[in-house]
């Protein structure tokens, strides 16, 4: 339906008569209604009873199951949400706006496009494919705003490493290709599990750690983490917000389906071969004979063999120390770093690889219970991190709103100024001081979000940590769930920071922002005169049409921050939902 539905919106943006006719705010909608029917479709494929073991389509490319149609309905609510927070205007004066609200609802639909194929992808070729489907619109989403010279730069810079990583990737299949002949997924878990050859399996090693790593550098693990928070605080905030979420998910669940099938979830990773030339799994398993007497005796018999395939256990562990390594650098460099940045993108950036590296903790366990709290890590963290952004999002709104209200005439000269205005979006921390005091509800609620991020309980952060860190230490990670039990409590500082400054009034603050004000107009006023007389004779006219242009914070975007910090907040009343739903999609992995 989505790929349907990006036809037919080109079609009516390329035909001038239904273009023309048709505002920006009615292809946002209109798109935000096609991820909702898609995520429809998605849940309702689920009543196929073979569903459970898989169905492949497009002669193998693809392989949809049900976690695979779970996450994908995840997925497109998601991006309607997100559809959602970008901004109605009254009256289209500025093309600029009218073109960046049409484009921003055909290249989102074309990168959930490939996040959703990704999820399904069993070959390494519809891999390779579905993913750069996936960043060709990420990459035009970050240059977005084509007159913004941060938002160009970021994109060029988000275009090349991409770019770089996709070599990775591409290098990797190509590798596998090239030592075992397949690509297909199903094939070459079949190959590790019994082949022999050395060199086969040194291949295959090879081109795994290069997908690994590729994929790894686009969720912005560390060490490959350099480039998320230049391209996150340069984007617009409406941009962001789909970088931060959308391709971490498509992606975090293709790394767990790869390295769970790899893996054989619960640790049965080591074969041997019998003397009848049968592979054999090297752990104690019991066996039922019956004695002379008809009695049935339960014996454990330890398989062994000087046939070891050493494939499976070289496969797992090297996989598994590069997301451990990841992993622990994630946690300390996204939290170490954050507490040094004034910038609440950048900030956010840091504080996304610190999170990051919780889900590698609990992908590189590999049980079961660590496969549960993956999941539900990355719903919690996708409802929260969706959240704060919103509120971010609506401030920087309700603050341009005021600038406009406290002094039209100058804001009236800066339009004559530029071509089209902008929305300014929120920098710096210091922004948001005294916010508490003009805007408490959105302030409340970014203050809760932060709490759920920085781990206090009883908000769903806090169990989302807990449930990974109780599965390393169960599984005898001792140390590195030490290490983020330490930066889970220093990254909070960065958190409080935020809220502290949130409920801090300022005087001088507004006092001197008055002031700039007043010398900006002044200073206009001299070197413009012209304009000034200019707005002499068409002051009522200008004002009027200029008011009519207002960007307004939406019913909706307000009633889903409501229904999220309410969510986060009351998630201990009602944990049953999520918390079954995930077990169930772990569980699903168990059969084989």
């Amino acid at each position: 339906m989505i790929f349907l539905s990006i036809l037919i919106l080109i079609v009516a943006k390329a035909l001038p008569s239904i273009n023309n006719n048709l505002s920006s705010n009615y292809f946002t909608r209109i798109s935000a209604i096609v991820f909702l029917y898609s995520g429809i479709f998605s849940i309702n494929s689920l009543y196929i009873q073979c569903i459970g073991s898989g169905i492949g389509i497009y002669s193998g490319l693809f392989h949809i199951t049900q976690i695979s149609q779970i996450i994908e309905f995840f997925i497109l609510n998601i991006g309607c949400l997100i559809l959602i927070g970008w901004p109605l205007i009254q009256k289209q004066d500025s093309k600029q706006f009218i073109i960046h609200s049409t484009d921003y609802s055909l290249i989102v639909l074309f990168s959930s496009l490939g996040s959703s194929l990704l999820i399904s992808s069993s070959d390494l070729v519809s891999m390779y494919l579905s993913i750069e489907l996936q960043s060709f619109g990420l990459y035009i989403l970050a240059t977005l705003y084509r007159e913004s010279e941060p938002s160009t730069s970021a994109g060029l810079k988000y275009f090349l490493l991409g770019g770089l990583s996709s070599c990775l990737i591409l290098l990797g299949a190509g590798l596998i290709y090239a030592y075992t002949g397949l690509t297909t997924f199903e094939s070459i878990y079949s190959l590790i599990s019994v082949s022999e050859i050395n060199y086969i399996i040194q291949g295959l090693n090879l081109g795994l750690i290069l997908i690994i790593i590729g994929f790894l550098f686009k969720i912005a693990a560390a060490p490959f983490h350099n480039w998320s928070p230049d391209v996150y605080d340069d984007t617009p905030t409406i941009v962001t917000i789909w970088l931060t979420i959308m391709p971490k998910i498509s992606i975090l669940i293709l790394l767990l389906e790869l390295y769970t099938q790899l893996g054989f979830i619960g640790g049965l990773t080591t074969f041997t071969i019998n003397s009848n030339g049968y592979a054999e799994i090297l752990n104690s398993i019991s066996f039922i004979r019956s004695n002379h007497s008809g009695l049935q005796i339960i014996d454990n018999i330890s398989l062994v063999s000087p046939l070891n395939i050493l494939s499976g256990e070289n496969s797992i562990s090297l996989l598994k120390n590069i997301f451990l390594i990841s992993s622990l650098l994630s946690l300390i460099i996204g939290t170490v770093v954050g507490l040094a940045q004034t910038r609440i993108k950048r900030l956010l950036a840091y504080s996304t690889i610190s999170h990051i590296g919780f889900i590698l903790l609990a992908l590189a366990i590999n049980t079961e219970q660590s496969i549960d709290s993956l999941i539900f890590y990355i719903l919690q963290y996708t409802l929260t991190n969706l959240n704060i952004f919103l509120i971010i999002i609506a401030l920087s709104y309700i603050i341009n709103q005021s600038i406009i209200n406290k002094d039209k005439i100058k804001n009236k000269i800066k339009k004559l100024n530029q071509k089209s205005k902008m929305i300014k979006d929120i920098i710096y921390i210091s922004e948001f001081k005294g916010q508490f005091f003009s805007n408490p509800l959105l302030s409340l609620s970014l203050s809760i979000c932060l709490f759920s991020m920085a781990g206090i309980p009883p908000l769903i952060g806090f169990f989302s940590k807990q449930f990974v860190l109780y599965s390393a230490v169960q599984s005898g990670y001792n140390f590195i769930a030490l290490v983020a039990i330490i930066v889970s409590v220093i990254s909070a500082s960065y958190y409080l920071k935020i809220i502290r400054v949130l409920h801090t009034e300022s005087l001088e603050y507004h006092e001197g922002f008055k002031e700039s004000n007043n010398s900006l107009l002044l200073e206009n006023t001299n070197k413009e005169s012209n304009n000034s007389l200019l707005l002499e004779n068409t002051n009522k006219e200008s004002l009027n049409k200029y008011d009519n242009s207002e960007i307004l914070l939406t019913n909706f975007h307000s009633f889903l921050i409501s229904s999220l910090t309410l969510s986060i907040l009351l998630f201990i009343l009602k944990p049953s939902l999520i918390l079954n739903s995930t077990q169930l999609l772990s569980l699903s992995l168990f059969n084989f």
